[in-house]
């Protein structure tokens, strides 16, 4: 049977479809790189924006009319809307996130320890979703309280991955010549407190390293209050990339306040401060909201001048979305879609400038960039794009594809977007 695997919304998406890759392929079936070519189509779903569920929504009527005799829906928008998405054309099943691991056993109406006492060489998943990195996921659900969040809901309580089980992930990864390995989760910062005998994030990232063999190593998006000392010093290890990831949501105390988020802009600013002194050169992005309940012109320019003064190498900006059944969607004050679109595109301008700012300092240095996307550019020359460690995306030429191969590249220019350089002999 040939497979076709798709996804809206975050690396733990990618990280799941990458798990029912492996276990489809486990069974002796086959990865297309399109939905025409296949018997069954799988869309793992988001629910984090209003734009997330269309493109969800869209992606399955794509699907539907690709001809597909079997479309299964899985993730956050089909599981807290599963009769909406089981209306769409040519939707066979739905699979909620509390069953999702066990969609391909389902799928196949095969005993889940036949998918499970195996493993297999990773191959990247063809098609759009193929990616040289591999997303692990090592978390999943979270405990937090935003008050504007929905994946909360989607993804219910917390809980961990044993590190037996993720090294087993990433063995397979590595034995299929991935380069990087990235960690993610909902909360990944959370890994391990619902263990039995609590264990920390630390924890996991030095097993890691220890165990395996592992290029690069990668950890996503983290909560700026799981940032520890001990996390931070794991850095002296030259494979972990030089990049951090530490969602604000917003530069006022009083939004943070009414988000509920457990980080003010005093303790975002301690966290920034020791990982630029502990981790040379690194790369910290964030994400920020605009338009959230009761933000006013005052909360809205302080929220922004504090980004200003970050020097963020790069972030997200989105504009509030009311999700039904978060406490942000009963708030007063309901800011106008219109004015929080207009703070999203000063937000951006502000991202813009630090990025372009960020990019600019290395000019002349040489960077370590792992080689994701190759075109050819004549009969003798490709164009190479990857990211280096520090997250910057950067162009050479070469005079043979090079994919997923790490190189030293000495940069020459910058572009909007990326940087422009020559690699090494």
């Amino acid at each position: 049977m040939n497979v076709f695997l798709d996804m809206v919304g975050c690396r733990l998406n990618q990280s799941e479809i990458e798990s029912f890759a492996r276990q489809f392929r486990l069974a002796g079936h086959s990865l297309v790189a399109e939905a025409r070519l296949a018997d069954l189509v799988v869309i793992n779903t988001c629910t984090v924006t209003a734009a997330a569920e269309s493109d969800s929504r869209q992606k399955i009527r794509q699907a539907g009319r690709s001809g597909a005799n079997q479309i299964i829906a899985t993730g956050c928008y089909a599981t807290l809307n599963p009769r909406q998405i089981a209306n769409l054309p040519g939707v066979t099943r739905v699979v909620g996130n509390p069953d999702k691991d066990n969609l391909v056993p389902l799928a196949l109406k095969i005993p889940a320890s036949e998918l499970i006492q195996s493993t297999i060489r990773r191959e990247p998943i063809p098609g759009a979703r193929l990616r040289t990195r591999a997303f692990i996921k090592v978390q999943d659900g979270c405990d937090n309280h935003c008050t504007y969040c929905i994946t909360r809901l989607a993804r219910g309580a917390g809980h961990s991955r044993p590190i037996k089980d993720i090294l087993v992930d990433i063995q397979s990864a590595l034995e299929g010549g991935c380069q990087e390995i990235v960690l993610t989760g909902v909360h990944l910062g959370s890994w391990g407190n619902d263990f039995i005998q609590s264990s920390r994030l630390h924890n996991l990232v030095r097993a890691v390293l220890d165990e395996t063999a592992i290029p690069r190593l990668h950890l996503s998006s983290i909560e700026p209050w799981d940032i520890s000392s001990e996390l931070i010093d794991l850095w002296r290890d030259q494979r972990l990339n030089r990049h951090l990831h530490l969602p604000l949501q917003s530069g006022c105390a009083s939004t943070l306040q009414r988000m509920g988020r457990k980080v003010t802009p005093e303790s975002y600013v301690n966290v920034v401060k020791l990982a630029r002194q502990m981790i040379p050169n690194v790369s910290i992005t964030t994400d920020i909201i605009t338009g959230f309940p009761g933000e006013s012109e005052g909360e809205f320019s302080t929220s922004l001048a504090f980004v200003q003064e970050m020097n963020f190498a790069g972030g997200h900006v989105f504009t509030f979305s009311a999700r039904p059944g978060t406490a942000a969607m009963n708030l007063p004050d309901q800011v106008h879609p219109i004015i929080g679109k207009q703070r999203n595109a000063m937000m951006r301008s502000i991202f813009r400038l630090s990025s372009s700012a960020y990019q600019q300092q290395h000019l002349g240095r040489n960077l370590s960039v792992l080689w994701e996307k190759a075109t050819p550019l004549n009969d003798h020359l490709w164009v190479l794009n990857g990211l280096s460690d520090n997250y910057l995306r950067v162009r050479a030429t070469s005079t043979s594809p090079c994919l997923n191969q790490i190189m030293t590249v000495r940069i020459t220019s910058s572009e909007p977007d990326g940087l422009i350089g020559e690699i090494f002999p």
